[in-house]
């Protein structure tokens, strides 16, 4: 089983916020560990809801803010909703998925977390006009 550091970025590299999942296995696909890092996010602020949510993808009827979301109301997040968007926004290049300094291009490559514990999520945003 392998410890697993999960970690949104900058497109410079800067680490913005981070958490370690544990007991995760050795091999994984690159599709279940984003959907196991959304899982656990939506978790997290179930567990505690508030007018903030910091994630990978936007929940419907949230307003974007800087390195997060807005919720118009404390309300619990389906986890399984928020995985499918996450995967139709690594597909349309919605954000970057690095394991140690590699990016993944496909969601169903094998990862060993043996090898790259770190796995990096950057947020792309679309330029205005361009």
């Amino acid at each position: 089983m392998a410890t697993v550091t999960f970690r949104d970025e900058t497109a410079t590299g800067k680490p913005i916020e981070e958490f370690m999942l544990p007991d995760l296995p050795e091999n994984i696909s690159a599709r279940e560990l984003v959907r196991l890092r959304v899982r656990e996010e939506v978790a997290r602020y179930n567990a505690a809801p508030s007018p903030r949510f910091n994630g990978l993808v936007r929940p419907v009827d949230a307003e974007v803010e800087l390195n997060g979301y807005r919720m118009d109301a404390k309300r619990r997040i389906d986890w399984e909703k928020q995985a499918d968007a996450a995967e139709r926004a690594f597909r349309r290049n919605g954000f970057l998925l690095l394991v140690g300094e590699r990016q993944v291009d496909d969601l169903s490559e094998m990862i060993d977390l043996t090898v790259d514990p770190v796995v990096s999520f950057i947020k792309l945003v679309p330029l205005v006009g361009g």
